[in-house]
């Protein structure tokens, strides 16, 4: 077997300069050390498991008009939805029947889902599913808002920040949103102590390789728990239609990269390569991935939670498919993972 040529230290003591080097210089056909190199960081911390988290998403209203994003406030074309409480709690019991201990409550930022609403509804879940973890994704929030729903049960918050650079976020995002406030955002969740989820789309419209190397230097900066990542793919009915989908390749060598800048960091193989790629989640994992997110969600929803095209949500991305997906991964050397999964950090 090879010797990596890279290590963590390495990474973590390069400049942005330095870094936009090597992605430049790696971003079309990746030095296979870098892999290996990854695929080693992770093995004092997770080994070869992955865990399963599954994924239910109950509302694709939204308040904001990302330009990147298919349900985004300006799309007329959508379905909306909203999954009421029981709806929810029989997908979490879906789940847990299948297995699960680790679930995320994914939506758009749905005014209808204020403070007192989702408090409740976090209070629910603990209560009937109090040996598993929760994780939240619902996008920006209050300080209160974020402390409220962790005194209520959920101990997990996912908010990629997209894009580390300033200029970058505003070609990304209506006015109103800022990089700024989303920073603010993810240091108040760490603040009150949830285990943190950041991350960034990788060849969206306008980035240069320099922004790449920003991304890392802020997930250094930050030290979240958990980072996903995935390619940039264009939705038909959004301004951003004709722009192509970000490259595979690249999508890899930065999850290879962010494994070793975060070594004991939770990566998930995310859907949006695996809706590019095939075998997505098996080269996400040989890149240093070690996180898959089955989905729970109703079968009629799933293609209405659309927050890009030909997004994958069945197979492997499907939470039924609980033993298609541990077949797969035994094959390919890896143990599935059902328990919370935390980060090493908590159980060390």
């Amino acid at each position: 077997m090879n010797e990596p040529t890279v290590t963590p230290a390495l990474i973590q003591s390069m400049d942005e300069g330095t870094l936009t080097k090597l992605i430049e210089d790696n971003a079309n056909f990746s030095d296979p050390s870098i892999a290996l190199a990854a695929c080693e960081a992770r093995e004092p911390y997770y080994g070869r498991r992955v865990f399963v988290r599954g994924l239910v998403e109950f509302t694709n209203y939204c308040r904001n008009g990302c330009h990147y994003c298919g349900i985004n406030r300006a799309n007329r074309n959508v379905f909306r939805y909203r999954l009421d409480d029981s709806q929810i709690a029989e997908c979490l019991q879906n789940g847990y029947d299948l297995g699960f201990r680790s679930f995320v409550l994914q939506g758009g930022e749905d005014p209808y889902f204020e403070d007192d609403r989702m408090v409740s509804l976090v209070e629910k879940i603990h209560r009937k599913f109090s040996d598993c973890s929760l994780t939240l994704s619902l996008g920006e929030r209050s300080y209160s808002s974020y402390k409220r729903l962790y005194e209520a049960g959920a101990n997990r918050y996912l908010l990629r920040h997209e894009t580390a650079n300033a200029e970058h976020y505003s070609m990304l995002h209506p006015g109103e949103l800022s990089l700024k406030k989303r920073k603010e955002c993810l240091y108040n969740l760490k603040a009150i102590g949830y285990q943190v989820g950041s991350g960034f789309m990788v060849g969206s419209p306008y980035q240069t390789y320099r922004d790449l190397a920003c991304d890392l230097l802020f997930l250094k900066e930050l030290k979240p728990h958990m980072v996903g990542l995935g390619p940039f793919i264009p939705h038909h009915d959004t301004v951003f239609s004709g722009f192509k989908p970000g490259s595979v390749n690249l999508t890899l060598l930065m999850i290879a990269l962010t494994r070793l800048m975060l070594p004991d960091s939770m990566i998930p193989a995310t859907t949006a390569l695996n809706s590019l790629d095939p075998m997505g989640h098996e080269h996400g994992l040989e890149h240093g991935a070690n996180v898959i997110m089955p989905n729970l969600s109703p079968d009629e929803r799933r293609l209405d939670y659309s927050l890009y095209d030909n997004k994958r949500s069945t197979g492997t991305e499907s939470a039924e498919c609980i033993l298609l997906i541990r077949e797969k991964l035994g094959n390919i050397g890896y143990e599935m993972v059902m328990g919370r999964g935390d980060h090493y950090s908590l159980t060390h």
